[in-house]
């Protein structure tokens, strides 16, 4: 606790130098390296074009998925709610603006009065030389008070809201930007879904063909019971995937309309066709980590949040010390019924020098302080954690969108294979080399594995997306 002594000098100091007590803010270090991992693997794989990150769903190619972000960043509710955090911290911003100059204030009243003789009251009065039974009385006055702001705990407060308005702008920001990838991210799912469901449709066609014919063959003696059997199962199981598939196509579009702050349903009608599905652009830059620290908005808000304790911990700092206010007051007050409300004899005025010291209250301040100070290190720490986060969910990302590319890559071969099969059975059907199941059964392998490829490519469309909201695109940070 400070000495009598050093309180005494500090306030000297604070009234000399106009100093602000407390800790000053330094952004804290993060050892960052040069490069992600992944990232020379990302930047050099091929794709479908490159991107711009600030409008990374642009990239895509699909003009649909453009207008779905674009209609969710003017329409979520998220977002909304976002703002409307942002307009609260730019009033707080303003109240402690405020706090820092001197408030004044005007009041007058006017008030007529009138006496019956009839009271007790009237009575007495009445007996009295002069008694007027009617009175008015006039007063208006103006005022001013200013508090200052010798250990600068007004100017933390100034500090702290300053950094709580712009952390607020940045978590704005950042939701934005997690609504722009979500809304990508069902609409993909929604693409991907529409076209598992063409190939599951298509299986069930074949699967029913198949059945049919070997059902032919065994009532003529030429099939066992055991393949009829197995082609009903077979059938069974194409069968039961398809409400599965259409069920969860109903989940993502009533997503995607909440995403657009819409009723389910709204905007069925625009995804009733399946349309081309949506190419991963290529990253042509994804930055370093450190960029990560300015670029990602998250990570802005965090820092922002911290500053603001760290302005906190001197708000609680300045109760050490007293705090002076200067008032005044003047003003006319008269109960004539003339006209000298302005005259001399009616002015009156006052000044006031006003004097606040906590003395006997420094274990409750001591308390305080530790507390502001608890606060900061638990906000360090969350920053930190979240830069630390923030940079394996780069490298998730970068993981997952090479490794599913590298899956579809797979799996278009397998296509490509498939279907050759496929043909090279048919032309054998048609000279009576094969029969009519083994071109079936061909097809049937060509769309099971199609569907394994629609599956691989929805994920790695999925995975970039993933990257641009992990590399904090979707904004442009100001420049410093």
């Amino acid at each position: 606790m400070p000495t009598k002594h050093t309180l005494a000098a500090l306030t000297a100091a604070c009234l000399l130098a106009g100093c602000a007590v407390g800790p000053n803010y330094a952004r804290p270090h993060w050892h960052a390296p040069e490069r992600y991992p992944g990232q020379t693997t990302v930047e050099q794989r091929a794709a479908a074009g490159t991107v711009d990150l600030a409008v990374w769903w642009d990239g895509f190619g699909d003009a649909q998925l453009s207008r779905f972000v674009s209609l969710a960043l003017e329409q979520n509710l998220d977002v909304a709610q976002a703002f409307a955090r942002v307009t609260q911290a730019r009033a707080g911003l303003g109240v402690a603006n405020a706090a820092l100059l001197p408030s004044g204030y005007a009041s007058g009243q006017a008030a007529k009065a009138y006496q019956s003789v009839e009271t007790p009251l009237g009575q007495v009065l009445d007996s009295t030389p002069d008694f007027n039974r009617h009175g008015s009385a006039y007063e208006m006055n103006g005022g001013a008070s200013w508090e200052l702001d010798l250990s600068g705990g007004l100017r933390r407060g100034r500090e702290a809201a300053l950094a709580e308005y712009q952390a607020s702008e940045a978590a704005a920001v950042a939701v934005r930007l997690a609504v722009a990838a979500q809304t990508a991210d069902v609409y993909i799912t929604v693409r991907g879904l529409q076209t598992r469901l063409d190939l599951a449709r298509r299986q069930i066609q074949t699967q029913e063909e198949l059945f049919s014919t070997v059902s032919l063959l065994h009532s003529k003696g030429l099939a066992a019971e055991l393949q009829r059997r197995q082609a009903e199962g077979a059938l069974a199981q194409v069968r039961a995937a398809l409400p599965v598939l259409e069920a969860g196509l109903d989940t993502a579009m009533n997503a995607l309309d909440v995403m657009l702050g819409s009723h389910p349903g709204t905007h069925r009608a625009d995804l009733a066709t399946a349309g081309a599905f949506p190419a991963a652009p290529r990253i042509v830059s994804t930055g370093s980590p450190g960029e990560l620290l300015t670029r990602r908005p998250d990570l802005i808000a965090a820092e922002r949040r911290l500053a603001g304790s760290n302005a906190r911990i001197g708000i609680a700092m300045a109760e050490y010390y007293p705090k002076l206010s200067l008032s005044g007051l003047i003003g006319s007050a008269t109960s004539l019924s003339g006209g000298n409300l302005f005259s001399s004899g009616a002015t009156q005025s006052a000044g006031v020098l006003g004097l606040r010291w906590r003395l006997f209250d420094f274990g409750r301040i001591n308390a305080q302080i530790e507390l502001a100070k608890g606060r900061e290190a638990e906000l360090l720490a969350a920053y930190r954690l979240a830069a630390l986060r923030a940079t394996q969910e780069v490298e998730d990302a970068f993981s997952a969108l090479v490794k599913r590319e590298e899956q579809a890559a797979a799996l278009s071969q397998g296509v490509d294979s498939l279907g050759q099969a496929r043909a090279a059975s048919f032309a054998a059907y048609q000279k009576g080399v094969v029969s009519r199941i083994e071109v079936l059964q061909a097809d049937e392998s060509l769309l099971r594995v199609s569907d394994a490829r629609a599956q691989a490519r929805t994920e790695s469309a999925r995975a970039a997306v993933a990257v641009f909201r992990a590399l904090g695109g979707g904004w442009q940070p100001h420049q410093s």
